[in-house]
This record gives C-alpha cells, structure tokens and sequence, in this order.
C-alpha cells in the first residue's frame, strides 16, 4: 500500500501508522499473511534476516515525508526483531532487498507500477514483485545497471535473492521454498503441523507398543532358560549327580 505522508519537520516525527488497515479484503490479507509467515518460516533459523508485512520504511533521515509500507519487504544483513518502523539510517543503511505488493481494487498501475515502483528502483530495492489476485496477474522487477527492469516471464522465476519460485496455479499465486514446499496459509500450515502431531503420537504409540512386545519377549525366553535349567538339573538329580557340586556351586 503507499503511503505518503505529510512533512513534520519540526519535531520530525515518524508516524507508526496512517490508520488505514492492512488489506482491502480477505484475499489480499491472506496472501499478504502467506508470504509474510512464509518467507519468515524459510529463514527462522537465520537471525540475519528481516521480514514485516505493512511496516513503514523510511529511506532518509530527516524527511519523515518519504515513505513506503511494502505489503511484505525482506531486509538481508539485519537482526530479527520487533521494529515499530524500518529507519533505513539506524538499520547500517541498509534498504529492503525485496518487496512484494498484492494489488486491491483501490490500487490503480499509476500507483503500483508508477510511484511505487520508482520509489523501490530510487531507494535500492533489488526485486519488487507485484500480483493482483482479481487479474491473476504476476509481474516483477529486477536490478540491473541501477534499474528495475521488468522480469519477462515470472512463471517459474526463482528470486535470486531468496531462492523461492513463483508460480500461478488454479487462479491464485503458489510460491515454493528451495527444497519444493509451497507456501501455506495458516489455515493449511495449522492442519499440516496438527497432521504431523498426530503422526507422532501414532509413531509414539507404535513405539511403545514395539517396547512392550520385546520386552515381553524377553520375559517369554529367560523363562524358556529358566525351564530348560530346571529340566537338566532334574535329569542330573535322577542320575545321583549333585547340579551344584557339579557347576562348583557349594
């Protein structure tokens, strides 16, 4: 979504939020969500990296007028963490590498492929991917020679900097993980990781019931030895033969 603000340059606030919500309908929040919860997932185990969907990123110091809010931005080279904006000045200096806009009705191409796309290509984003859910429509941008320039087939496009793979499939984007795992929504990644809870609990019980039945095995032949020396010593006992002296028992 854009957001450009008014200058207050005499106390040079920051504003934390416009009082617009985060999407225009539930087909934008879901996707926004998906890639957000996505990309985080992708990288949890790296402190290095930075997702935020809808935080407003400022770009220069002292000009609090010039602003964006990336549906979802990812920053490479900084820690995770709780931001109530991206200051690019107390962040190394470092801009959002990549960025992600999901269209409403309310957006218009000026505003997506005009401003927005500017201010990504000015203010050092290297990839800016664009998808509007009621066209169905996928375009991105990638820096080259300090240019966004467009993507020309973003089917199967593998973002160079994040290393996941775009597709559309059955009217909606699917966006991959490296190893082949599409991007859930929550909805999905609830039901996955109660389908794996329950596998652990049936690999639990499978477990234990394995335990119990070698266990009872065990039991089963110490008493087949047990009957075994019985018998032997029985046959020593009819033959005159003392089992004890014999094995050197006193």
């Amino acid at each position: 979504m854009v957001r450009q603000l008014p200058s207050q340059t005499s106390d040079l606030i920051y504003p934390e939020s416009d009082g617009k919500p985060l999407a225009d309908n539930t087909v934008q929040f879901r996707l926004i969500v998906t890639l957000q919860g996505g990309i985080e997932t992708l990288f949890r185990d790296d402190p290095t990296v930075f997702v935020a969907g809808d935080l407003f990123w400022y770009p220069v110091e002292g000009h609090p007028e010039i602003v964006q809010a990336p549906d979802v931005m990812v920053v490479l080279g900084r820690p995770k963490g709780d931001r109530r904006s991206y200051r690019q000045w107390e962040e190394e200096n470092i801009p959002p590498q990549v960025v992600f806009e999901i269209a409403s009705k309310n957006n218009t191409q000026a505003e997506l492929e005009g401003k927005k796309l500017a201010f990504y290509e000015r203010y050092g984003v290297e990839e800016y991917y664009l998808y509007n859910p009621d066209r169905d429509r996928l375009k991105g941008w990638l820096r080259s020679q300090e240019k966004l320039q467009p993507i020309a087939s973003m089917l199967g496009w593998v973002s160079p900097q994040l290393g996941i793979r775009f597709e559309l499939s059955e009217g909606e984007l699917q966006i991959y993980q490296p190893n082949g795992d599409r991007f859930g929504s929550y909805v999905e990644v609830s039901q996955q990781l109660e389908e794996e809870r329950q596998h652990r609990r049936e690999e639990q019980v499978r477990f234990e019931a394995e335990k119990q039945r070698l266990e009872a095995e065990k039991l089963r032949l110490e008493a087949e030895k047990q009957q075994e020396r019985d018998y032997f010593e029985r046959l020593l006992r009819e033959n005159g033969i003392d089992p004890d002296r014999l094995s050197g028992r006193d």
